[in-house]
């Protein structure tokens, strides 16, 4: 049996993380669990740690144990998080190199290489896939990144025809309808309000995916009441922070003590590393126009 499929004994812990609820998986007992599961189970805490900042942490958990294959994957997905760019994708490399058909090293191992900017190497990675949602879900988002819509609603409309209920390909399905537009817009906000509204499933990511999906309906108002209020109960979570930089930027709002919030959390954050790119964009093009003054 598919340990994360509904009857599978992994399931909570996977639904658990991929909607965001990270403290809950790093709590949840897994002494019940089969041997098997054991090493998928603690994989996913330590996702979760990650996920939470707590990249030391993680690094020292696993130090001595690159052996095996899911903790090395582990530890390069800490390093990339921790801003040891160079490290992590080296250790990306030998392990894709050598177990090239683990889910492990396929799915930490291709969000690495994706965010060094090498998604054409993350693709061939994720591509050797058996039937792994979470591949599934990345090779997606990927194509989101590259523009490239189409590919993402064809990997969608290929997983629903074999995880038609799974969380992930509801969620992969939303992502790509709100690419896509139009009604697709309002469908993405009910499946990502739903979660965030429920106790049980709530946490920043389903709320900022709610929030996303009003700024694509033009409600800037509701985005900003929801984004405000998680990062009350929230104040260091990197994606709320960093949406509700975009939001200000939309509404024409500072952002520059957000920008330092984000900083101090996760330096290495893809927003960061966007504005700097496009500030030094900026900084070349004025530099064609600066004004000469002959001697």
């Amino acid at each position: 049996m598919d340990p994360f499929s509904a009857e599978g004994e992994l399931i909570n812990i996977h639904n658990a993380f991929h909607q965001g609820q990270y403290q809950e998986v790093i709590d949840l007992d897994t002494s019940a669990l089969s041997s098997e599961n054991h090493l998928p189970a603690r994989t996913l805490q330590l996702r979760a740690k990650i996920a939470l900042g707590q990249t030391d942490q993680v690094l020292s958990d696993v130090d001595g144990e690159e052996d095996t294959p899911d903790l090395a994957a582990v530890k390069a997905l800490a390093q990339q998080t921790a801003g040891d760019s160079e490290s992590a994708l080296q250790l990306v490399q030998d392990l894709a190199e050598n177990y090239p058909d683990n889910a492990t090293v396929q799915v930490l191992g291709g969000t690495v290489l994706q965010a060094q900017g090498l998604g054409e190497e993350a693709l061939a990675l994720l591509t050797k896939h058996q039937g792994n949602l979470e591949a599934v879900a990345l090779i997606v988002q990927i194509h989101l990144q590259q523009n490239r819509s189409d590919l993402a609603l064809k990997e969608v409309q290929a997983a629903k025809r074999w995880a038609q209920d799974s969380l992930l390909v509801n969620l992969a399905e939303s992502w790509v309808g709100l690419r896509v537009g139009g009604e697709k817009y309002q469908s993405a906000f009910y499946v990502f309000e739903e979660l965030a509204a429920a106790p049980s499933t709530s946490a920043p990511l389903s709320i900022v995916g709610q929030a996303v999906a009003e700024i694509h309906l033009g409600r800037l108002p509701e985005a900003e009441a929801a984004l405000n209020s998680a990062l009350e109960k929230y104040p260091e979570d990197t994606e709320l922070i960093a949406n509700s930089i975009v939001l200000n930027v939309l509404a024409g709002k500072p952002t520059e003590e957000l920008e330092t919030r984000l900083q101090k959390a996760q330096p290495s954050h893809a927003l960061l590393a966007d504005i700097q790119e496009k500030s030094a964009f900026f900084d070349t093009a004025a530099a064609k126009y600066a004004p000469r003054v002959s001697s």
